[in-house]
């Protein structure tokens, strides 16, 4: 049993430690949630809000950075970089997430009012300004169509988002410890 145990763990370090695979994952991962978030829209009827547009945004670019880091295949140095990216994407997702997460838990009397569409907003408003009222959320975004396990689109995007930020920071720890360390020799000089 020990040596099973031993294996499986040894293979664990080999897969977080292989330069391409678990960047290839995480995109892969992204890209998954990404389909089934136009599956939910475009075969169950169900319209994104605007924070739910903005996780999507998230999701795209966590995908892309660890699409570009699998094919890149970078060394320490670079892949410290691709898991910083993605750790402040997804440290992004998991803020909007967690907004929208809490928008859905408030009394029924405290959600705000519906506001006007995404759409709208980019039209009527300067980008920042736009961007800044999308994210504060409206009643469409504390509404829940759909759940599994108990847990809202939004409540699934929040997990996943942390999921992502652990798999780069573990991504960058382990690969850390197992740099080779450099020995330092010490002359005895004037």
């Amino acid at each position: 049993m020990a040596v099973a145990k031993k294996l499986s763990e040894r293979d664990l370090m080999a897969l977080i430690l292989s330069r391409r695979l678990p960047f290839a994952f995480i995109c892969a991962a992204a890209a998954a949630l990404l389909a089934f978030g136009y599956y939910l829209q475009f075969y169950s009827a169900q319209d994104p809000c605007p924070l739910c547009i903005f996780q999507r945004v998230c999701f795209f670019a966590i995908a892309l950075v660890a699409g570009i880091a699998a094919f890149h295949g970078a060394r320490l140095g670079g892949a410290s970089v691709y898991c910083g990216m993605i750790s402040l994407l997804a440290i992004t997702g998991a803020s909007i997430a967690g907004r929208q997460v809490w928008l859905q838990h408030l009394p029924a009397d405290q959600v705000p009012e519906c506001g006007p569409g995404l759409d709208f907003l980019w039209e009527t408003y300067p980008a920042f300004e736009a961007i800044s009222k999308a994210l504060r959320g409206t009643g469409d975004c504390a509404r829940v169509d759909w759940t599994f396990l108990s847990l809202s689109i939004a409540e699934w995007s929040l997990l996943f988002f942390l999921s992502f930020l652990i798999v780069a920071l573990a991504i960058i720890v382990l690969r850390a410890r197992q740099r080779p360390r450099r020995i330092r020799i010490k002359y005895a000089g004037k």
